[in-house]
């Protein structure tokens, strides 16, 4: 593995110090969209799809479904607005998914702030990383909100539109028939039960589906948890823009979610987080974390401990792993989740709407379940460059940005720090693939690579000793045994050469 991570380390960092030139491109989608066609069934049920769960990636399939002619069923468990503590920052490769989708007016009038980039602390340093946002329109950049208001704009879009019916239930169950998905059984909120039917059902019921065990082989992991305060009366040292703090033992989160509030959030490692309800956590944050924040947000950070006014999630991530099933398809975080320190979730999920949608426009009539599910196979190899490099970043990057005893493991954290701040294609490269503007796996792995040379360089200049070269080499292992996990587990071919996958090439089922 360390032979390996070093050969690979060795031609990728030097084809980016030689030979890499800097490139800004929009993100490029799996197909071409067909903006002005619109999809009639030919048959005379009364539902073509049924979506369950209307967050962010069921209400925005619900619309764009609709706007093309499916009559679509939406039932979501709760249509109260939600109230969350992650799902609040999109980034820029999400806003330009939004406006493809035409719901880019669903963070308007939500006080929603632009993001520009992201301020990076460790140590007391700090350098500033902004979006390469040049060569697009003014108004492209991030957004950040209170996630309940951006999904409720979302679900009333999405109903606005006469062939969506959106409706409050709870999903029990999938209705199977000789091995095909046939419709969902669901509870309403007076506790009634009613069964609908539809030649396909998209479940969307998010990170806590109840309905995914029938449709995927979920491998669902917990390395940490986030504890998530509302600061007030305070601004951000760099404005518009998200902080990251390299703290111990994980990194802390900081950006705006309206004009007068800044969502923090505390990485804590592991599944156990001090107890709220005794004050432990209060205490924990006011001794140990508060001390590593910048001092424009100490006072804040301290009062809103104090109040207790503070919750506490568990980041979960889970790589894509569906069983083909006639008549029912995954997507959302029901589907796949990475860790959310990148704020990449929104964005593989808008993706995978348009991604879903272009594929279903050529047909006519879902009915053929069989041929569906074999046309469907492609969805899952299309989506694997941008999700999977999306995921692998989030996964990798967690990581590396985590504090650790080990030498080696610390080393590569400050080389990702210098490297960073190095600026030019050092810092753009990252921050665009992070920014969803150009998520490419070559670029990724290059990148990594690239810092775990930069940070064997570091150690060996002016004169290298044994044990500089020994940490050297466990940094190069630890790179490879980080990055190449994830990758794995995403699937390599899928995610590097998806043109040699069978399933890329899938020509839509004819009638």
């Amino acid at each position: 593995m360390v032979a390996l991570g070093a050969v690979i380390a060795f031609l990728l960092g030097f084809a980016l110090f030689y030979g890499l030139k800097g490139k800004k491109k929009s993100i490029d989608s799996s197909m071409k969209s067909s903006e002005n066609r619109t999809c009639k069934s030919d048959s005379g049920r009364s539902t073509d799809i049924i979506i369950v769960g209307a967050g962010v990636a069921g209400s925005a399939l619900a619309y764009t479904l609709g706007k093309d002619g499916r009559r679509v069923h939406v039932i979501e468990r709760d249509l109260r607005q939600p109230d969350r503590i992650v799902g609040e920052l999109l980034q820029p490769g999400g806003y330009l998914k939004l406006v493809e989708l035409g719901l880019e007016d669903c963070v308007s009038d939500i006080d929603a702030q632009n993001v520009y980039g992201y301020a990076l602390y460790k140590d007391g340093k700090s350098t500033k990383l902004s979006y390469p946002l040049g060569s697009f329109n003014s108004n492209v950049a991030g957004r950040s909100f209170h996630h309940g208001r951006f999904v409720q704009r979302m679900r009333e879009k999405a109903a606005s539109l006469p062939n969506v019916r959106m409706e409050q239930g709870t999903v029990t169950s999938l209705l199977e028939r000789n091995g095909t998905i046939k419709g969902v059984e669901y509870k309403t909120k007076t506790g009634e039960k009613h069964t609908a039917y539809a030649p396909l059902t998209v479940v969307c019921d998010g990170c806590c589906s109840n309905l995914r065990r029938n449709l995927c082989n979920p491998k669902v992991e917990i390395p940490s948890c986030f504890v998530g305060l509302a600061l007030e009366n305070c601004k951000l040292p760099f404005a518009n823009h998200g902080h990251v703090v390299l703290a111990e033992p994980s990194p802390i989160l900081f950006y705006p979610i309206s004009s007068t509030e800044i969502r923090c959030l505390v990485d804590i490692p592991g599944q156990k987080v001090p107890s709220v309800s005794n004050g432990e956590m209060a205490q924990y944050l006011k001794t140990v974390i508060a001390p590593q924040i910048p001092h424009e947000l100490q006072t804040a950070f301290i009062s809103a401990a104090e109040k207790g006014n503070m919750r506490t999630m568990p980041n979960r991530s889970m790589p894509a792993a569906p069983y083909p099933t006639p008549g029912a398809l995954l997507m959302g975080d029901a589907f796949n989740m990475r860790h959310p320190l990148t704020g990449g979730g929104m964005t593989v999920a808008l993706s995978d709407v348009i991604l879903l949608r272009d594929l279903l426009r050529p047909l006519h009539s879902l009915d053929n379940a069989y041929s569906l599910c074999k046309y469907f196979e492609s969805f899952n190899t299309l989506r694997k460059p941008v999700a999977s490099t999306i995921n692998t970043l989030a996964g990798a990057l967690y990581k590396v940005f985590s504090a650790s005893s080990d030498p080696a493991r610390e080393e590569m954290r400050q080389a990702c720090f210098d490297y960073l701040r190095l600026g030019g294609v050092f810092s753009s490269g990252p921050i665009s693939i992070l920014s969803g503007l150009n998520p490419r796996p070559l670029g990724l792995v290059l990148h990594f690579f690239a810092v775990a040379v930069y940070g064997v360089g570091r150690l060996l200049i002016p004169f290298p000793s044994p044990k500089r070269l020994w940490i050297g080499a466990r940094l190069i292992s630890d790179a490879s045994g980080i990055i190449f996990p994830i990758i794995k587990a995403e699937g390599i071919t899928q995610m590097f050469f998806p043109v040699a996958v069978p399933a890329y090439y899938r020509a839509p089922p004819v009638k």
